[in-house]
């Protein structure tokens, strides 16, 4: 276990960053989920009575914030402006060092109104936050740069929601992120035309996020390059994010808050998470250039405190690094060594124009093609059928220029997370209130994780 190191470094923004809040007082507090292994990793030693009265009744953590933070941002939703958003059900509770020196962002969603909370409870349904404990187990298994659920409450209150059947079941989640910090909000200190503001926060990323970076364009620049790798990491696992507005997008490039995601049951690119994008704007094979369109208004944002030349100079690295990452995640995924940069993106558009073509199942696809040709396994498959014919042809030429990472288990499919299976694993829990299936669910993911870094 690491030496807890409690910090306090999101003062330093000055108080114009953010609100202080005070939590809801909880009718109950039923403790569903605890990761004991990222508790570890800030040296938090807690016993579950003690674990409810941080992350259920919001208790400080020794010698970090005194009161929670709702933080301040604006950002576009759908590509339109919204100078009124901000921490609406959530705030920052915590922030630690890890055994590394990173610093660590714990995050609440479902605590409670704000002043940003915009005619909203304030509150988060016990499906969504299941829905979000799966997502970041199964995309920390994927290998994707993403946020941590550390914990997951019952609040025993009863939300009405659209999209769910209500009354429905209340919870409050907690987050472990290396940043709360969002692209909206630099937008915000732009549209309020605030350039002290901005170089201060600016100084506070690179302290925290970023050393290597100098100024404004430094930050862009690495920026750029830990949101092209993350976005890229999404296309290979077959993730579609749903709602990627700036508000949602982490200054750090990590995934977080899991709305209305969804896995991919085959390749289609014009698959969509959001019933509500009805434009497909962030559909799966959109997500590169939804990325790109973001950091284009995060530089923006900067150009108050920079010069424009420097801001293009570091989105054009975007389009090249993220090509780069995504033959890295996708041959990683498929365990095979690359070769050089232009063979090994053929083998990448190959694969997925072979996948798109036969709407093959893609987490049997990644399964059976895993480890090489030499270790295809076809029989049992729902793929089968399409591992024959001229467009397996055409892969077959790709993939034999690569030499395979070595062996691979190749007795069952790497677990999946599609629609269904969330509802499958839902339903106990809602009909009976049992949680052997989220449970067992969890540990086979954690499983999977330990083989994959094994492996690699």
């Amino acid at each position: 276990m690491a030496e807890y190191l409690p910090e306090t470094a999101i003062i330093d923004l000055g108080s114009e960053f953010y609100d202080p809040v005070e939590a809801a007082d909880f009718p109950k507090t039923i403790l569903r989920y605890r990761d004991d292994q990222s508790a570890d990793a800030i040296g938090l030693e807690l016993n579950d009575e003690e674990w409810v009265g941080h992350f259920g009744r919001f208790a400080p953590l020794p010698g970090s914030l005194r009161e929670p933070l709702a933080l301040r941002y604006h950002g576009h939703q759908f590509r339109h402006y919204n100078p009124d958003l901000g921490d609406g059900r959530g705030f920052l509770f915590a922030q630690a060092r890890d055994a590394d020196g990173r610093l660590l962002d714990l995050g609440t969603k479902g605590s409670g109104q704000t002043p940003w909370s915009r005619q909203g409870d304030g509150r988060l349904t016990l499906l969504g936050g299941v829905r979000e404990v799966l997502a970041t187990r199964y995309l920390e298994h994927m290998g994707v740069n993403t946020s941590r659920s550390l914990s997951l409450i019952e609040t025993g209150e009863a939300l009405t929601r659209g999209d769910e059947p209500s009354p429905t079941r209340s919870a409050v989640l907690v987050r472990l992120s290396h940043s709360h910090i969002r692209f909206g909000t630099f937008q915000r200190l732009f549209f309020l035309d605030k350039p002290e503001a901005m170089e201060r926060l600016i100084r506070y990323c690179c302290t925290h996020f970023y050393p290597d970076a100098e100024d404004a364009a430094g930050l862009l620049e690495a920026v750029v390059a830990a949101s092209a790798d993350t976005v890229a990491s999404w296309m290979a696992a077959g993730f579609v994010h749903g709602v990627m507005n700036t508000d949602n997008m982490n200054i750090t490039g990590e995934s977080f808050d899991y709305g209305p995601y969804r896995f991919l049951p085959h390749l289609d690119p014009s698959f969509t998470a959001a019933y509500f994008d009805h434009g497909g704007l962030y559909a799966f094979g959109r997500q590169p250039e939804a990325m790109g369109w973001n950091l284009a208004q995060l530089a923006q944002a900067l150009s108050i405190v920079a010069e424009d030349a420097q801001l293009i100079a570091a989105l054009d690295a975007f389009a090249p690094t993220y090509r780069a990452r995504l033959s890295h995640h996708v041959l990683r995924r498929l365990h095979l060594s690359p070769v050089d940069p232009e063979v090994d993106a053929k083998t990448v558009a190959a694969l997925f124009r072979w996948l798109e073509s036969t709407r093959a199942n893609w987490p049997w696809a990644w399964h059976d093609l895993a480890g090489g040709l030499g270790q295809l396994v076809a029989e049992g498959s729902p793929n089968a059928e399409h591992y024959e014919g001229e467009a397996f042809e055409e892969l077959l030429v790709h993939l034999r220029r690569h030499a395979p990472l070595g062996e691979v288990n190749k007795s069952s499919p790497s677990a999946s997370l599609l629609y269904e299976e969330i509802g499958a694993l839902w339903a106990p829990i809602a009909d009976a209130d049992d949680w052997s299936a989220f449970e067992s669910k969890l540990r086979t993911l954690r499983r999977a994780s330990q083989v994959r870094e094994l492996m690699e």
